[in-house]
């Protein structure tokens, strides 16, 4: 994956999911605060890695963090306002690449999908993450944290797979087949993070992985034995292409969890 850090202000709300999911998925993180490490809640915890400010100006800080990264993402429920707007208009002011995922608008997996094409795009390495505070949206926490975890399960499994431009077509007509010629090409650490998702997240995958196997398996352009075999095994006889990779996708989980899904991968 691209992004080599996170960072925030370290406000409660999206700010501080930011950072809890850097420090979760062992991505270096760190940001400007205001002066004192302040935030509502009261003096920003030291297990953040963040710098103070000379001043405690919420304005300086925002400024500061859009300048030392490379692009800004922000995350609100509907249209932004205070803080959120502020820091958009400042990202704007300064010519810095500036994303707003509106979760009314959009799910978590589609809003990763747009992570993912705004970071290839603008080649953002450190990415600075805002959103309203806990007190002015009390969900903003875990939605943020959700759209971050679809956007890195998406972007990692994505990026482990290889090219299917670059390799000769291998063409499996089962399932069995298929499972095969994917655990060929993941490596350990691809494996162990497959398994240790839960059931639910693997939909976060299908957008990226669900392409490179239907065009891998050519599952859209007659690979006829592999579609009956996934028919089959859905109980399905009118099963498409789409919910055929997402059958295998899930059979993929299913084979690894028992074998991978304890291991500590360093």
């Amino acid at each position: 994956m691209r992004i080599t850090k996170i960072i925030s202000g370290a406000q409660t709300g999206a700010d501080r999911a930011a950072l809890d999911f850097a420090i979760e998925v062992s991505i270096p993180h760190g940001g400007w605060v205001p002066k004192g490490r302040k935030a509502e809640d009261g003096i920003i915890p030291e297990k953040y890695n963040v710098q103070e400010m000379p001043t405690s100006s919420y304005p300086a800080r925002t400024e500061k963090n859009i300048l030392e990264s490379h692009g800004t993402l922000i995350i609100s429920h509907g249209k932004l306002a205070g803080g959120s707007l502020r820091t958009k208009k400042m990202a704007e002011e300064q010519k810095r690449p500036c994303l707003h995922i509106d979760l009314a608008k959009t799910n978590a997996f589609l809003a990763a999908g747009k992570i993912i094409n705004w970071i290839s795009a603008y080649g953002i390495e450190v990415l600075n993450v805002v959103g309203p505070r806990a007190s002015r949206d009390p969900k903003i926490y875990q939605e943020t944290l959700k759209v971050l975890k679809a956007f890195y399960h998406m972007a990692t499994v994505d990026e482990e797979m290889p090219d299917p431009q670059r390799e000769s077509p291998i063409l499996p007509r089962t399932i069995e087949e298929a499972l095969e010629t994917l655990l060929g090409k993941m490596d350990m650490k691809a494996k162990t993070k497959l398994a240790r998702m839960a059931e639910g997240e693997l939909i976060y995958l299908h957008p990226e992985l669900g392409a490179w196997i239907r065009d891998k398996f050519e599952l859209s352009l007659g690979n006829v034995a592999l579609m009956n075999s996934c028919r089959l095994a859905a109980g399905k006889k009118d099963l498409d292409a789409d919910s055929a990779s997402f059958l295998i996708i899930k059979k993929l989980w299913e084979k690894l969890k028992p074998n991978y899904s304890l291991r500590v991968v360093e």
